[in-house]
């Protein structure tokens, strides 16, 4: 691929794009890194003030998660500060985890999003126990059947699904700065937005498994693109990409 013949910067519905975001491959290797950008690194993650909100209002069902000397560095600074550059951050705990780190063996999870997780898994329970089986159903039982039938069928299962798609929007995960990576967000000023693509070292069997996949850093990161620029943009993005590609080749 000529990567020559696709400008260095590109623009998308308002949004300034490092052509790297489109030509780079990326996949994050979890079971090698062991989600290590949680833990390297002098600085928390970059938050907005509504996330912010959001952390705090999620901090008491995530405090069980936290380690100790989080718990202690929360409540002695909050969940967040303004790092060297004036940027406001997530705590951390000793020059190093982000205070939301928690532990499964060696393996670093963001305790906001496994809380998360864990609400949508009993939600999806509770929603699946609600639409009853239609095994077992007979004639002799036409109103239980006809219930049944109701509740199980397309339509009963696309609202279920439709609810749990809004319980999942409505909930903060975790700030879109993380989710984002390795793309970073730049408040470029005057209302624009630039984003770029970060090489970390820790993060060189994330790359590697990109390439062996073949998976471009906007695949990847179609969700977190989404949840932070919308649908409608994600789909300009990925035609501005097909087009700039195929010429490429």
């Amino acid at each position: 691929m000529e990567r020559n013949a696709i400008p260095p910067i590109l623009e998308v519905g308002g949004v300034l794009i490092s052509s790297e975001i489109l030509t780079e491959q990326f996949c994050c290797d979890y079971e090698k890194c062991h989600g290590i950008c949680c833990v390297e690194g002098d600085a928390g993650a970059p938050v907005t003030l509504d996330e912010i909100a959001c952390i705090e209002e999620s901090l008491d069902r995530v405090w069980p998660l936290l380690s100790a000397s989080a718990q202690s560095v929360i409540d002695r600074q909050g969940v967040a500060y303004s790092d060297r550059d004036g940027d406001l951050v997530t705590s951390i705990v000793g020059g190093r985890d982000c205070v939301f780190t928690c532990y499964d063996g060696d393996n670093c999870l963001c305790a906001l999003e496994r809380v998360l997780n864990e609400e949508l898994r009993i939600k999806n329970e509770e929603f699946a126990a609600a639409i009853p089986s239609t095994e077992g159903s007979s004639k002799a039982n036409s109103s239980s059947s006809s219930t049944v039938t109701a509740n199980s069928s397309p339509a009963g299962m696309a609202a279920a699904d439709s609810s749990l798609f809004t319980l999942h929007s409505s909930l903060f995960t975790k700030p879109i700065s993380c989710a984002l990576y390795p793309i970073r967000e730049k408040d470029l000023g005057q209302g624009l937005i630039g984003l770029n693509y970060h090489q970390w070292s820790v993060c060189a069997d994330g790359r590697a498994k990109g390439r062996e996949l073949g998976m471009p850093v906007y695949r990847f990161l179609r969700g977190p693109l989404i949840r932070r620029f919308g649908e409608e943009w994600y789909e300009e993005l990925c035609e501005v990409a097909d087009q700039l590609l195929a010429t490429a080749e």
